[in-house]
């Protein structure tokens, strides 16, 4: 029983819980209603030091039952495999006949496909905290975000097939998180640099709490693709070009402002695979103009190659892969990187930083099984946030 496994590991879990993942864990068995408010604040209120409501914390859930105690190890292991691993807990099982919801585990994690709003509750408490950076109604209602997907490209042969999904998903979820989207479609390497130029003046940001750069195209390492691009046209936007038309120097207005890239290109044309598909039409493409001409009876793939040098503080980037590899695209559903993050962020921003969201995409990519022979891992990268930064849908 679950309720004797947390019993078990009591002392244990007193020791080593930290106090973010207290609170953490409190918010998670809140939104489960495991908790009521009430129950919640008194957790928090009545225990000064760390270990006594820790302590408070597990006995109140163990008191609930085996349904509560197997929701709240999984929320455990969701948040913190490291000390899951530590405690020795086990993945519990439902008694027969008893149905567990597929949010209870993160491998059967059920997704929502909406964006869940961050409580009032929620968002005051963050607004006092010194570790985290500030989102005040005013700078929210003043987002804006730039979104840059490329399609359509000269040489039809790199026709990006499942990008229209990606910007149509990409925009509503943008909107959604409050942020005014400028999109740009079908550029060219230079076109690219001029949209990021023009973007760096947006007379928002200096009233906003943060910016959110979307680039989608073809990509090797260091570059994403223009659509011109050709074997004897390198059309190259350079993927540093962003760090620095958006840092400190060139862009003052966004002084201390989280800084969050996400590019879906492919970082260069090795360690990739294709599939074999006895199908008519290929299930998977990839974003690698290297390998766009495949046998008959092959599926594209395409990949997403970047490689950042510059050092700039509050910049944090999600890319889709790691250096040299590929990346994979569905033709009806769009890229898996994006259709991961709108997932993600529906589910989560609501409670999670921006930090572990992409650490949240990054382990959906662990049991990647839509072919044995598929591996795509993305890469956090260039982070350089000094504080936590919540996205706070709602506000």
């Amino acid at each position: 029983m679950a309720d004797k496994e947390l019993f078990r590991v009591r002392s244990k879990f007193v020791e080593k819980v930290s106090k973010d993942l207290i609170k953490q864990l409190l918010d998670d068995i809140l939104a489960d209603c495991i908790v009521n408010d009430g129950e919640r604040d008194s957790i928090i209120e009545e225990n000064v030091n760390r270990a006594d409501r820790a302590r408070d914390l597990l006995d109140t859930v163990k008191r609930k039952g085996d349904v509560a105690s197997r929701k709240f190890i999984a929320h455990i292991q969701r948040r913190d495999l490291t000390l899951y691993s530590e405690l020795g807990l086990a993945e519990q099982p439902a008694p027969p006949g008893e149905h567990i919801s597929a949010a209870e585990t993160q491998m059967d994690q059920e997704w929502s496909t909406t964006l869940i709003p961050t409580t009032e509750k929620f968002w005051m408490e963050k607004q006092s905290d010194k570790k985290v950076y500030p989102v005040s109604k005013t700078a929210f209602r003043n987002r804006v975000a730039l979104l840059i997907t490329n399609i359509t490209f000269t040489n039809e042969k790199y026709n990006r097939k499942g990008a229209e999904k990606d910007q149509e998903n990409m925009e509503k979820l943008l909107k959604a998180l409050g942020y005014d989207v400028v999109k740009r479609t079908n550029l060219t390497a230079k076109e690219i640099d001029a949209a990021m130029i023009e973007f760096s003046k947006n007379p928002k940001l200096r009233e906003t709490d943060s910016v959110l750069v979307v680039i989608m195209s073809h990509g090797k390492l260091g570059a994403v693709l223009g659509v011109n691009y050709a074997e004897d046209n390198p059309d190259e936007f350079p993927i540093n070009n962003i760090y620095e038309h958006l840092g400190s120097e060139k862009c003052p207005a966004l002084l201390n402002k989280p800084k969050i890239i996400i590019i879906q290109a492919c970082r260069g044309n090795a360690g990739g695979a294709v599939l074999v598909s006895d199908s008519v039409k290929p299930a998977v493409l990839c974003d690698d103009v290297n390998q766009l001409e495949l046998s008959a009876g092959e599926e594209n793939i395409e990949d997403d190659t970047l490689h950042f040098v510059h050092k700039e503080k509050d910049f944090i980037s999600l890319l889709s892969s790691t250096p040299d590899t590929v990346s994979y695209r569905q033709p009806d559903r769009g890229c898996f990187l994006i259709q991961y993050i709108v997932d993600v962020i529906n589910t989560s921003a609501h409670v999670d930083d921006i930090e572990e969201l992409f650490r949240t995409v990054m382990q959906r990519f662990e049991d990647f099984n839509i072919n044995p022979s598929l591996k795509q891992m993305p890469t956090k990268d260039r982070c350089t946030l000094t504080k936590r930064f919540y996205l706070c849908p709602g506000h």
